[in-house]
């Protein structure tokens, strides 16, 4: 057992083969009750050492992969905790890596086996990973309360690594981002985010996704919700209550409607982050264009196949998948993007065509344009390894970023490959080289030439690998959905 002082109490973590734990430190008072859809309100001190061997309990949410346990609010409401990995919790100065999870604004949480980061910690970093509010009660537009409220809490525990991580053997002065999907989404904002300036110092975004809401869509799909409600307010509403009016709007009203929903309908999500004007000022692209992050170094990337993980699940053939890939380029993609795609892939299927622009739309491009846009020192990516007919899939950077290859999860997208360790030593070699020295060990991005590190089992630096895409994209950028 380990003892350590934080700004609220002490903390008792755990010894895991020489890494120090430490699971469910609060960071913010529970965001219910009176701070309901509320900004986060720091956290409480503590009388005596508080037992940190356990994760606190993970944010509502809804069951959406098989084997996810069904959240209920029995399982606790104090939902704004950090958990911390360190290699030498008595030490001090070593870089610090923070985890954002992924979930499509909509699920996840901190404590899922993929971010065990025991082996990350091992290199020689401090990890840190903690929970956001999600879904309505994180993302939802609601009348009276601040809107992108899973943002407020990921600044709020930025804060708590800048005022306790140095108790862990950190550097407060080092600290960088990583994330996926979701994670990395939430990372391009805080890079433009003013509350979030001065919380870090570089920054890993792993399949950004381009999706960003009017205030409009957002109230508009609040309303959808209370509907479902029977009109009720959210803060009036069980949070179950919320989750399922949520998930049967996503469900059965998004599905096939872009006529009501536009854009959005395509993803079949109903949040995501909110370009408000005050917390989130614009669109990261045109403020990252404009200046903005310059001082950060960042690592932007994208999985060759992304949306190959939920084109399995589409049992669409035929001429209804030719029907869907004709509405999706009249929707999403830019001018004379059908004859490009046709072009750079002339015996692709509709089926085919369809995943390479949805992977476009949804996170390569976005990732790619990113990359075009940061005026700091950039380091861009493509995971290309195809262990399985999923493909390099969206989320399959994942366990090869923690080493943690024997999850269900990561068998599925791996196969049980035994080239996933050699996949993984490359993930974790190159984020905390770069996470300690600003450097992952390939060169840097220019627009001009975009070099691109490919991993693979055989890694090369190659020259803009994503040409077509990239050239088709930028005409158009990444745009806000209203």
């Amino acid at each position: 057992m380990t003892i350590t002082m934080t700004t609220t109490g002490k903390v008792r973590g755990a010894d895991a083969g020489g890494i120090g734990v430490f699971k469910g430190i609060p960071f913010a008072r529970s965001p219910f009750g009176p701070f309901r859809m509320a900004a986060p309100v720091p956290a409480e001190a503590w009388e005596g050492t508080r037992d940190a061997t356990g994760f606190g309990p993970r944010p509502p949410q809804a069951s959406v992969f098989a084997g996810m346990p069904t959240w209920s609010s029995a399982d606790g409401l104090d939902c704004l905790t950090v958990n911390v990995w360190s290699p030498d919790s008595g030490g001090s100065g070593l870089p610090v890596m923070v985890w954002i999870y992924d979930g499509a604004y909509m699920t996840g949480s901190a404590d899922l086996p993929e971010f065990d980061a025991r082996l990350l910690a091992g290199e020689g970093v401090v990890v840190v990973s903690f929970n956001y509010r999600i879904g309505m009660e994180g993302f939802g537009q609601v009348d009276g309360a601040p809107p992108n409220r899973g943002l407020f809490d990921q600044v709020a525990a930025l804060r708590w690594v800048q005022e306790n991580i140095a108790a862990f053997g950190g550097d407060p002065g080092n600290v960088t981002l990583f994330g996926e999907s979701a994670g990395a989404g939430s990372i391009a904002c805080l890079m433009t985010m003013p509350s979030a300036a001065g919380l870090f110092r570089r920054a890993i975004a792993q399949s950004v996704p381009g999706l960003f809401l009017t205030p409009g869509l957002a109230a508009r799909i609040t309303e959808a919700v209370r509907k479902r409600l029977g009109g009720a307010s959210p803060y009036e509403s069980a949070p179950e209550d919320l989750i399922t009016a949520a998930s049967a709007v996503a469900a059965e009203e998004f599905t096939g409607a872009p006529e009501r929903w536009g854009r959005l309908a395509f993803a079949s999500i109903p949040f995501a982050l909110v370009v408000d004007g005050e917390v989130l000022p614009s669109r990261p692209w045109l403020a990252v264009v404009r200046g903005a992050a310059g001082d950060i170094d960042l690592i932007v990337g994208f999985n060759k196949d992304e949306f190959n993980l939920f084109l399995a699940s589409y049992d669409t053939t035929g001429s209804e998948m030719d029907g869907r890939l004709d509405a999706a380029l009249a929707a999403l993609a830019p001018p004379g993007a059908g004859a490009v795609y046709r072009a750079a892939l002339p015996e692709a299927s509709s089926r085919e065509l369809y995943g390479r622009l949805m992977s476009d739309w949804l996170f390569r491009m976005p990732s790619a344009l990113l990359a075009d846009a940061h005026s700091g020192r950039t380091h861009a990516y493509e995971l290309a390894w195809a262990p399985t007919l999923l493909g390099a899939c969206h989320g399959l950077d994942v366990p090869l970023t923690f080493g943690t290859l024997d999850t269900p999860l990561a068998s599925t997208m791996s196969g049980g490959a035994p080239e996933a360790e050699t996949l993984s030593r490359q993930f974790r070699t190159a984020w905390t080289r770069f996470a300690t020295t600003g450097d992952p060990g390939w060169p840097g991005y220019e627009p001009g030439t975009a070099t691109t590190h490919v991993f693979d089992v055989e890694p090369s630096d190659v020259h803009d690998p994503e040409a077509s895409s990239r050239a088709l994209w930028s005409t158009t950028g990444i745009t806000v959905i209203g």
